[in-house]
Order: C-alpha cells, then structure tokens, then sequence
C-alpha cells in the first residue's frame, strides 16, 4: 500500500500516518523529520533548510526529491509506505509518479485531511517539542504532567521556531495555494480522498482506516 497524506501544517498528518504504520506495519516516512535531524546535527543541508522555514517558507523542491527518492528505494518500502510532508508542491507530485514509475509501483491512495485555519493556528502555536528526544506536546491538548518537562526523558520542552504565531500564520498562506493545488492534480487522477479532522485522533483514524479498507481492498 503506497499513500501520502495531504493537509496544511498541523492538519494531524503526522500523527495519523504514525498510527497506519504501526497497523499496517509499512514505514511513515516524514520529510519534516528529515530536516529537523539535518538542522540539529547543523549539516549543510540543515542550515539550508533551516534558513526557509525560520521564516515559514518551503524546502526548495530539489533539496527535498532526491532525499525522498533514495528513501522509496529502501527495502522496508517493498511492500508499501506512508508518506507525510511530500509532494508539497505539483514539481514535487510530478517527480513522484517518476519515481513510482522508476520502482514499477503506483501510488494508490492520497489522503487530504482538512481543517478550518484558526484550528490550524491553535493547534500549531502551542505545540512544545522535547529537544532532546523529540517528543511532541500541547499547552492545551496534550500538556506534559510537569509544565516544560519532557514526560519521556526530563528534557526541556521549548516552542520550534516555526510554530510562534506570525510564522504559523505565514506557514498557513504559503501553504495554501499549493495544498489546494495537490488536492486538484489527485482528484485528476481519481485517488484522492477527503476527510475533516475536527474530531479527535481516534475519531479521524477511524475514518482514514474505513477509507482505506475500501479503497485498497487487495489488503483485506
């Protein structure tokens, strides 16, 4: 089963890929962790990346490609993957049906999960990320049992710079025209599937996974 998630940023893309990788057991490939690993070791490609999205701008898209192609070679993609955070942009799509067709696979499903935009702006602006081990949480939804701590490890939950309110206000309209752009080229090609997510995480996961258990029937 090969499918991406579509949504703007704080949509629960993520969090809804990493539950359909642990039941279908197929990797959750997140280009966003990808880049925050290359900006905390301070590699080249970090401090490219770093350098949009402090600013709430994209990843070029020949920055991104490449990383995702040489993922989807890897073995434990065989039998499928979810990708989250690719395509952002029609380049982006484009470059991966040509990698698709590189594989000789298809991709089978693209989930866009849609959410009002001041939802966004809650969601995204208290959210608190471990910076030891990565851990995500909320200030509202998700608080840690001691405020500032990492629940996990002790660590020191700081706010990314990314997700302070004019940035995430940013992120959201440079995001827009593009996701709304993506959500057009996969209705074309007749795998797109639309789901809100104002509901809960398991209210949403329940949904995804009917779609899925339609739409992909040679799983079941």
């Amino acid at each position: 089963m090969n499918l991406i998630f579509l949504g703007l940023p704080g949509a629960g893309k993520g969090t809804q890929a990493k539950k359909l990788s642990s039941k279908y057991d197929i990797p959750h490939i997140a280009t966003g962790d990808i880049f925050r690993s290359a900006i905390k070791n301070e590699t080249p490609l970090g401090k490219e990346a770093k350098s949009y999205i402090d600013k709430g701008d994209l990843v070029p898209d020949e920055v991104t490609i490449g990383i995702v192609r040489n993922r989807l070679k890897d073995d434990d993609c065989k039998d499928g993957f979810i990708l989250d955070g690719f395509p952002r942009t029609i380049n982006q799509a484009e470059a991966l049906d040509k990698i698709m067709e590189d594989l000789n696979t298809k991709l089978e499903l693209a989930l866009y999960i849609n959410v009002e935009e001041k939802e966004l702006i809650k969601r995204l602006s208290g959210r608190r990320v471990c910076e030891d081990c990565g851990a995500t949480y909320h200030v509202e939804f998700n608080p840690p049992k001691k405020e500032g701590i990492c629940d996990k490890c002790g660590g020191k939950l700081i706010q990314r710079s990314d997700d302070k309110e004019e940035t995430v206000k940013n992120r959201i309209e440079v995001n827009k025209k593009k996701t709304d752009k993506l959500v057009d080229y996969y209705k074309e090609k007749d795998i797109l599937e639309s789901i809100n997510s104002n509901g809960g995480i398991d209210e949403v996961f329940n949904k995804v996974t009917s779609i899925i258990e339609e739409k992909v029937k040679w799983l079941f």
